[in-house]
């Protein structure tokens, strides 16, 4: 057995863990630790602090907060969710959509005061971790499902397209601005003149740079080897001079525990900011945890994500960064780098914090076009174009709403799109709910079993008999909807039915609405000479039906009665 198969028996051998241990992951795996796996974790822990530092100065940007809060993020969020998280190769930080949804929204709470938007960052960091910490006590964990993943594609481009314009103007070293997308295109355009060809060619330079590394050495940590040549390039000479801005100097040392100096009521705004921020962390978070579990043979616990994002998030807040969650292309660095477990995080970790103790001098003279390119190469991957042309070929009503979502980005914003997204989503599985397949079946040739006539234009039409069967729940929202398709029907055939017969057995519930419309229908088809009759119905089903009264005006309501059955009931009776 190799090591990855035996590391995935492992997992699997405590997937039913109960009690404080599986609200407490590192009972289940440090037992099972193995001397040979530290090595693997050190060095990938090594690794992934090589390329969350760079990318963490870069999204601090995004999320107009000094670069060091970026790195506060990588360190404390990695660590904690190391210690709840149930992924073992997720890794944990800054990512570029919530920086770029954080800076978007809290530039209006602030009012220009620096401080209080550090304090707005954190304050939203720790809200963030008391919603997660809701949603693990009343198991909410299915909410990542009401967002699709078509809505997902489209949001992830808009997303990249609204993060890339705010990059564009460091690369052409211009000043920039603007407040939507497209008013900062028109800024941009309108400054592309004053281009400093220096920064640009430096910052083409380094986009090439980490492209081909991206390509050629996918999990190394290209984008450090970039920001140390350019520290020095910049140190040595005199290319400083042409007007290139830099980071500056980080403070150094670990940041000092406090909780951040607002409360909730004195920032309007922070709970619908730490929701769209929640909602987009744990649906990002789940969704690369998934991906990295399955290619290792293991199961994720969705539920457990949300403790580990809640810790993550609550240590970000009191070591003064911002809102954190799992990326993919961060935790791919993670495990292509070797990692096995969430020791792998704690190496990370610690690099980080001896970095920021003792190496914060060097960052002084790296240019900011750096970080831009950098945040242009990460936001590349969100813009699925593979993926779109799939979901066109596929369905131009799912490409629709993907261009919804991405259309909300562009035209309201990172923080109303993410808004509009969840609305989209919930609205279309509304939609699909409220109007479900009413099937019209026909026999299929030489047997006693039912089919979709629209499917199977070969199956036989039982002369004098409509046999309907509603592909969902029949309940208060699509009941007006099947009662309409089923009349439709019959005034389109050219003899009325005698018979309408209703196959349940694809209704897993009907409630007293659609017990009522059922009823109300049998009194309408008496009135035309027609007969009613429900077969196949589930237990639950035949019991409301049953509460309602329905027996008396159908019929006996049997389990055992199939449609075969009653249309040989009805031909015996002829």
């Amino acid at each position: 057995m190799t090591d990855e198969a035996e590391t995935a028996a492992d997992v699997a051998g405590g997937a039913h863990v109960r009690g404080w241990r599986a609200a407490f992951p590192p009972a289940q795996w440090l037992p099972a630790y193995r001397a040979a796996w530290l090595r693997n974790d050190a060095i990938a822990g090594v690794t992934l602090a090589a390329y969350g530092i760079p990318v963490s100065l870069a999204y601090s940007s995004l999320a107009g907060l000094p670069p060091q809060y970026g790195i506060y993020g990588y360190m404390a969020g990695g660590l904690f969710y190391a210690l709840f998280g149930s992924s073992r190769q997720l890794a944990i930080g800054p990512t570029s959509a919530i920086s770029m949804l954080v800076g978007a929204t809290v530039a209006g709470m602030a009012a220009g005061d620096p401080g209080r938007w550090a304090d707005i960052a954190a304050l939203t960091a720790l809200v963030i971790a008391g919603m997660c910490a809701l949603a693990w006590l009343l198991r909410l964990s299915s909410l990542v499902n009401f967002i699709s993943e078509t809505i997902l594609l489209g949001f992830k481009a808009g997303a990249a397209l609204t993060i890339a314009m705010t990059q564009l103007p460091k690369l052409f070293g211009v000043k920039g601005g603007g407040e939507g997308f497209f008013e900062r295109i028109g800024v941009l355009w309108g400054q592309l003149p004053g281009t400093n060809l220096a920064v640009l060619a430096f910052g083409i330079v380094a986009l090439v740079v980490l492209l081909l590394g991206e390509k050629f050495l996918p999990g190394r940590p290209v984008a450090l080897l970039v920001v140390v040549v350019s520290i020095v390039v910049l140190s040595f000479t005199s290319l400083g001079e042409l007007g290139f801005k830099l980071v500056g100097t980080l403070p150094r040392g670990l940041p000092d525990f406090h909780l951040p100096g607002l409360r909730v009521r004195d920032v309007d705004g922070v709970i619908p900011l730490a929701f769209a921020c929640m909602l987009l962390a744990y649906v990002e978070s789940v969704s690369a945890a998934r991906a990295l579990a399955q290619a290792h043979r293991y199961e994720i616990d969705p539920r457990q994500e949300l403790l580990g994002l809640g810790a993550a998030n609550l240590a970000a807040a009191v070591l003064q960064a911002y809102p954190v969650a799992g990326g993919l292309s961060q935790s791919s660095v993670n495990d292509k780098a070797g990692a096995r477990t969430p020791l792998a995080l704690v190496f990370a970790s610690v690099t980080i914090g001896l970095c920021l103790m003792f190496l914060t001098g060097m960052l002084a003279s790296l240019p900011t076009v750096v970080l831009a390119a950098i945040v242009l190469v990460a936001v590349k991957g969100l813009v699925n174009v593979r993926e779109l042309r799939h979901v066109w070929r596929v369905s131009r009503y799912e490409f629709a709403v993907a261009m919804i979502a991405l259309a909300a980005v562009l035209l309201l914003g990172i923080l109303k799109g993410v808004m509009v997204a969840v609305v989209v989503s919930l609205l279309l599985l509304l939609r699909r709910a409220a109007s479900p397949n009413v099937a019209f079946l026909g026999r299929i040739p030489g047997t006693r079993s039912f089919s979709d006539l629209e499917r199977n234009p070969d199956n036989q039409v039982v002369p004098a008999v409509l046999v309907v069967r509603v592909e969902a729940s029949l309940l208060y929202f699509n009941a007006e909807h099947v009662r309409d398709a089923v009349w439709e029907r019959i005034r389109s055939l050219p003899e009325p039915p005698r018979l309408v017969l209703f196959d349940l057995s694809s209704s897993p519930m009907v409630d007293l609405a659609g017990a009522r419309m059922l009823k109300a229908m049998q009194a309408a088809l008496k009135e035309t000479g027609a007969t009613l009759r429900l077969v196949e119905a589930r237990a639950a089903v035949r019991d409301i039906l049953r509460a309602e009264g329905l027996e008396e005006h159908v019929g006996p309501i049997d389990r055992r009665v199939t449609v075969a059955d009653a249309v040989d009931a009805l031909r015996a009776g002829a």
